[in-house]
């Protein structure tokens, strides 16, 4: 457990009714996002409270009432999940850039440019969220706002999130390199081995990547590689 001088509050305002209880912060917010599993990992103590600063405890019967539960790990589950974490400004601003930063590298490696097929460059992409005056919540995760970032910098840019289908093609004394190589960093959809021992290979990949996967298979098959687009989604 976390040590309880170290914790914050996560509260959780319910038919009337406030329940908190302490928590490390950073722990609670990757709880929140499914980077942590384990829910003790989270908590300084088991105590539901209706105040934590008053030291006032949460009447009983109004936790079994309003969680339809007495099972504390079920009850502080609903409370990091759907209540108010709380944070420090310092905190919350560290949080927001470092969501910032995911959501700008998400947008270059998953979208392009409408028009000319290649990624935005980061800091195109990082200028135009300032000038769209676009808001980053520090608490939600980047697939849940990705998609309203992008819409927001349609008037600006030519954008759309894509994904490619490319067919690999690989001379047979580069085949196993590249293959192991694809199997560990790529989503492959298909794969052949021929007769003379060279691979072809159909993989998925971001669009915005699609220049920096093919730098590495030339790398690892000294340009011998051929790689032809299959398909574009």
């Amino acid at each position: 457990m976390v040590r309880v001088d170290q914790a914050i509050i996560a509260r959780l305002k319910k038919e009337g009714e406030t329940f908190e209880i302490l928590v490390d912060c950073n722990k609670a917010l990757a709880y929140r996002e499914g980077k942590i599993k384990e829910i003790s990992e989270v908590l300084a103590s088991k105590e539901i409270f209706a105040d934590v600063k008053k030291g006032l405890r949460a009447s009983e019967k109004e936790i079994k009432r309003i969680f339809k539960t007495d099972t504390f790990e079920a009850i502080a589950d609903s409370i990091i999940k759907k209540g108010e974490i709380q944070i420090t400004a310092e905190h919350r601003n560290t949080l927001r850039e470092e969501k910032r930063k995911q959501i700008i590298q998400f947008i270059h490696r998953n979208a392009i440019d409408a028009k000319t097929g290649h990624p935005h460059p980061l800091q195109r992409i990082e200028t135009l969220m300032e000038q769209a005056k676009i808001k980053i919540d520090e608490f939600h995760s980047v697939d849940a706002q990705v998609q309203e970032v992008i819409n927001k910098l349609r008037p600006f840019i030519p954008i759309k999130l894509e994904m490619r289908e490319l067919t690999l093609i690989v001379p047979t004394k580069y085949a196993h390199a590249v293959f192991a190589h694809v199997k560990k960093e790529i989503k492959v959809l298909k794969e052949q081995w021929q007769s003379d021992g060279s691979l072809k290979i159909i993989i998925e990949i971001p669009a915005g990547i699609q220049e920096e996967v093919e730098d590495k298979l030339n790398a690892l098959s000294k340009g011998e590689i051929d790689i032809t687009i299959l398909n574009k989604k």
